[in-house]
């Protein structure tokens, strides 16, 4: 009966466990699919060269045009309408659609914007580029909801009234994630009751219906109309003219006939550049970017994202499985099954991706090695308890963060030898001790100093400070040494305010119980110092020496009850973040030049 009521009592315990990993996974995978934060790796997974389309042409405003011709900015736009009108010279050979990746905005001289425009016109197969300035804003969903649309337009930039009113326009602008990569792109946006295509979606369009098809836009999501889509050339990957070239007559226009031209900045000094998903550790220009996207508008290789709740409930319920099925299982078993559940994680996200669906590819394995992990650590787990055990009784004497190197790091060597580094220093003292300690008893005087310095070691532990040393009723400690500490000058002020308001309640309790009471004095300054083991080889101290400490306990001396000093340095560093009263300069001893000091009144954490 006892057997069966342990049995029983173990089957309960996996069920909560099991039902416990399901909801964490769907947590895991809901808010991860959201984010996908895995495009990295989706993009090495996916992101695959193939045949770009031959009738998809750039004419590249490389170097050797800007040489000819000088900056952009300062052509006549005679330049552009030359170029249109060689194209479209031969009825018979001329593009399918012309799209330029230059935006017109304002007018140059007269006559040429007037000839730019009659020409785009008369050709009828050209789009002009305008621009989206977008600014995130709070608006209402479907459900009456406030979110916020990172895509409301708060200005356009477009082309200038005679070019307008002859050409066809698409917006030119980028999706660029925020991992900085463009994989995405936008189709269309809806603007002033009207509805504005892409670049890359008019040029598409409009190649279409010359060939007498229809176009076909892929499903997209968000409120940017937004999809993502396969690359398929990397940068340089399409074929390039120079546009001097095309304009000079060594390029028969003949070569563009019934194809997709783009003309467009080619050429460094032009900024129009951006990272592509396809190629992390290179530029693409913009212009090849349209291309890629176009090419993936004719070849239908667009996807979108899977639908968070979806992915994640399914994928939770699995790994509740295989949580369940391994948690009594062998170690070699079970790590031969992980590894082809992930390798079939892998596979699955590759043949979705072919079927036009985005499936996270990290998100599955992670867990799963998760799970693994837990039943791997489950049988080492008494090695564990005993060595936290050690850490623990050494964590009472020296900084938490020396004792962690010791355990872990096997190099790690109690040398003598220093160096300089920038650190924050910090001095606090008891105020009104002695006068105490008088009219005590000793266990008494011992009880009071041990609950201060307990508040001291456990302000300075929890804002990632190392104790450097007591002295005392005085505790010293230093924040970015002996490991690096961000933000390390603010959470030497933030221990400092913590040491204060901990200190008012331990001074409420002992003037109930003694009549008396004590405060801290504390002093605060940052600087170079010399950090490292000083002392003899058979006796030494991780400590800081030189200036910048000095003036840290000077500091500390001149501090009154209650308060405390920060010097301009510190000050500089987390001004925004303090309220502080300036003292002014106060002589320090065995200085010849005062230190400006500040009082911190109040700290704003977080």
């Amino acid at each position: 009966m006892k057997g069966k009521a342990i049995k029983s009592k173990a089957g309960k315990i996996t069920v909560i466990a099991t039902a416990a990993v399901t909801l964490f996974s769907f947590i895991i995978f809901y808010f991860g699919t959201a984010g996908f934060w895995d495009m990295g790796v989706l993009d090495r997974l996916n992101q695959r060269t193939s045949v770009t389309n031959k009738k998809i042409y750039i004419i590249g405003i490389d170097d050797r045009t800007l040489e000819q011709y000088g900056p952009v900015n300062t052509w006549s736009r005679h330049i552009p309408a030359q170029l249109v009108e060689l194209l479209n010279r031969d009825p018979k050979a001329r593009p399918a659609v012309i799209g330029f990746d230059v935006i017109y905005s304002e007018k140059a001289d007269e006559e040429g914007d007037r000839h730019f425009a009659d020409a785009c016109k008369a050709a009828g197969n050209v789009v002009a580029a305008l621009s989206f300035s977008f600014k995130e804003m709070p608006e209402r969903d479907e459900k009456g909801r406030t979110v916020y649309n990172p895509y409301h337009v708060d200005y356009v930039i477009e082309p200038y009234g005679e070019l307008k009113a002859s050409v066809i326009c698409g917006y030119a602008n980028t999706a660029v994630d925020r991992d900085g990569f463009v994989r995405q792109a936008m189709a269309y946006l809806d603007y002033e009751g009207e509805r504005v295509y892409s670049l890359s979606s008019q040029v598409y369009k409009n190649y279409q219906e010359s060939q007498g098809r229809e176009a076909v836009f892929p499903t997209v999501y968000g409120r940017g109309n937004r999809y993502y889509f396969s690359y398929s050339g990397k940068p340089g990957g399409y074929n390039v003219v120079s546009m001097a070239d095309v304009l000079n007559g060594t390029v028969d226009p003949g070569l563009f006939r019934d194809a997709i031209v783009l003309v467009g900045a080619y050429a460094v000094g032009m900024q129009d550049s951006y990272s592509p998903s396809i190629s992390h550790n290179s530029q693409m220009y913009g212009v090849e970017i349209h291309a890629n996207i176009i090419d993936a508008l004719l070849k239908g290789k667009t996807q979108l994202p899977v639908s968070p709740l979806l992915y994640g409930a399914v994928s939770a319920f699995l790994c509740g499985i295989f949580f369940a099925v391994i948690r009594r299982g062998k170690i070699i078993p079970v790590s031969v099954g992980t590894g082809i559940l992930v390798v079939l994680d892998v596979l699955f996200a590759r043949f979705m991706y072919g079927q036009g669906i985005l499936v996270p590819v990290v998100l599955v394995p992670v867990v799963l090695l998760l799970i693994y992990g837990e039943r791997v650590i489950e049988g080492y787990l008494a090695e564990i308890l005993r060595r936290r055990r050690v850490v623990n009784v050494f964590k009472q004497y020296v900084a938490p963060q020396i004792v962690e190197k010791i355990s872990k790091d096997t190099d790690f060597e109690l040398v003598l030898g220093g160096e300089n580094r920038h650190i924050a220093v910090l001095f606090v003292d008891i105020r009104g001790f002695t006068t105490m300690s008088e009219s005590l008893r000793p266990e008494e005087v011992v009880e009071i100093l041990n609950e201060y310095l307990s508040l001291t070691t456990k302000s300075i532990f929890d804002n990632g400070g190392t104790l450097d040393k007591f002295v005392g009723d005085a505790t010293m400690a230093v924040f970015n040494a002996p490991f690096a500490l961000d933000d390390y000058i603010f959470k030497a002020v933030c221990t400092a305010w913590d040491m204060k308001a901990g200190a008012d309640a331990i001074a409420e309790k002992f003037e109930k119980r003694f009549g008396k009471s004590v405060a801290f004095g504390i002093g605060v300054n940052c600087g170079e110092a010399v950090v490292g083991n000083i002392g003899c080889e058979f006796r030494m101290d991780y400590t800081a020496i030189g200036d910048t400490v000095n003036t840290a306990a000077r500091l500390e001396s001149n501090a009154k009850r209650g308060q405390i000093l920060i010097s301009e340095a510190v000050y500089e560093a987390v001004r925004d973040r303090v309220e502080v009263t300036p003292i002014g300069e106060i002589p320090l001893k065995g200085k010849s030049k005062g230190v400006f000091v500040y009082q911190v009144d109040e700290v704003r954490k977080g």
